[in-house]
């Protein structure tokens, strides 16, 4: 286990509370303002954070009249506040279900060359007819399909970013020539899903390619996870889930011939910060009232395949729920809800207030130094390699994240005082990748 933890600031909209729009403080437009994320990136930077990341997915998605919806392009973002930081990492969700491999391995590569070596990409498959009718499909593909497609997307974006040495570039004047054209090679990969002459329209950039953050933790999630994943984002309610998960997938990332401190696993937690316990949890208790409970129930019934109806605000959830079996669309996180109920006899009133801060992930509401506390915990017993930090609030909530809990955390020796590092695999202790292509008989095949 690594000595130092790791932290990225999980960033969305106002915050990660369904009703965190509705505070006081809160500014409703900042999800369109880009020096709004430049700021929180900045924030984050302040308090050494390996990085900063931001959801995507192709559809609008709920009800634009609960929240604010709509999103900007997180690689835009993402190379925006490349040029005002210089240290934070900067990671984004691109779906390998709805991209191109070479469109998208530019796009990554470009964010790196931009940031000098600080690009991260989230790797998703993207479920939900919706999003599938916004691409001319009548509904989400099969779950497997999608991490088959899923699995050789990246073998394809790996190529392509190893389509050049990295010392193709001579830029000799001299002689007259910028690059060794014998070391730019086509990939030539025709397989199930993509066909990719290659080579990338760019030379290999500062970290070789960008960090690849997998999400998912469902069974083909986890395997996916396991022979391509660098960093883990996931959603455990306990401790003992938590230890379940990182023992499993470190197993599992042995067993696919990698290193186990090769993969780093942060679930997510969203703190609720006061200067004492009792001022935390008001506020906890604040958003919770201002959820609209008719809306959260109609979304829970979509995920639970149940007419609306048959789900009682003041009742627990029914019996004859489906099984992550029948659900096609984030199974991990459907197995996660419906166990939180059932574990804690939660009336559907009381799980949705449980849900809208994280949507599944863990909430502690609590002073500075009990979320550090719960931090430590997690960490020291095995259950974390860090934490994917998720203010409920935002831009308070990350401020106080960084002025109040990492001070504790860097006096306890458990996080960096200063960036020692420049690119975002060094924050994480990551190498940088070898170019597959160094192999003389990978060479031979690709021409």
């Amino acid at each position: 286990m690594s000595k130092h933890l790791h932290l990225n600031a999980f960033l969305m909209s106002v915050g990660h509370h369904e009703a965190a729009w509705r505070l006081p403080e809160s500014d409703p437009h900042a999800h369109t303002d880009i020096n709004y994320y430049v700021r929180l990136a900045q924030t984050a930077e302040r308090g050494k954070l390996d990085s900063i990341f931001f959801a995507d997915s192709p559809v609008l998605m709920g009800d634009p009249g609960r929240r604010p919806s709509g999103k900007l392009e997180p690689t835009v973002i993402l190379t925006a506040v490349a040029v005002q930081t210089s240290r934070i990492g900067l990671i984004a969700t691109a779906s390998t279900s709805y991209n191109d491999p070479f469109n998208l391995a530019r796009r990554f590569a470009s964010v790196d060359w931009a940031s000098n070596g600080r690009a991260g990409w989230n790797i998703v498959t993207t479920a939900g007819a919706d999003a599938a009718r916004n691409f001319g499909l009548d509904d989400t593909p099969d779950h497997r399909l999608r991490y088959e497609k899923a699995a050789e997307f990246v073998d394809v974006a790996t190529k392509l970013w190893d389509s050049w040495d990295d010392d193709a570039v001579l830029a000799d004047k001299e002689l007259g020539i910028h690059t060794d054209a014998s070391k730019v090679r086509k990939i030539l990969h025709h397989g199930e899903h993509f066909r990719v002459d290659g080579p990338l329209n760019l030379p290999r950039s500062p970290q070789g390619y960008p960090l690849l953050v997998q999400a998912g933790s469902s069974e083909d999630g986890k395997e996916f996870a396991a022979r391509y994943a660098e960093a883990v984002f996931t959603a455990q309610q306990t401790l003992d889930d938590a230890k379940a998960f990182y023992t499993d997938l470190k197993a599992r990332t042995v067993a696919a011939g990698r290193d186990p401190q090769s993969i780093k696993i942060l679930p997510g937690i969203v703190p609720i910060i006061g200067d004492t316990e009792e001022q935390a949890r008001e506020l906890d208790e604040e958003l919770a009232r201002l959820i609209s409970p008719e809306y959260a129930r109609k979304q829970l019934a979509e995920r639970f395949k149940l007419p609306v109806d048959e789900l009682d605000l003041d009742s627990e959830l029914p019996e004859d729920l489906p099984t992550e079996d029948d659900i096609e669309g984030a199974k991990s996180r459907f197995t996660l809800i419906v166990n939180l109920a059932r574990r804690e006899r939660l009336t559907l009133r009381e799980l949705i207030a449980r849900l809208g801060g994280g949507r599944g992930h863990r909430t502690f509401a609590g002073t500075a130094v009990q979320v550090a506390d719960a931090i430590e915990d997690w960490f020291r017993q095995g259950a974390a390699d860090g934490f994917n930090i998720m203010p409920a609030v935002l831009p308070s909530g990350l401020e106080r994240f960084v002025d109040e809990v990492v001070p504790i955390l860097q006096e306890r020796g458990l996080f960096r005082t200063e960036y020692t590092e420049t690119t975002l695999r060094g924050h994480y202790g990551l190498a940088r990748p070898a170019n597959q292509f160094d192999d003389a008989d990978a060479l031979v095949a690709a021409r």
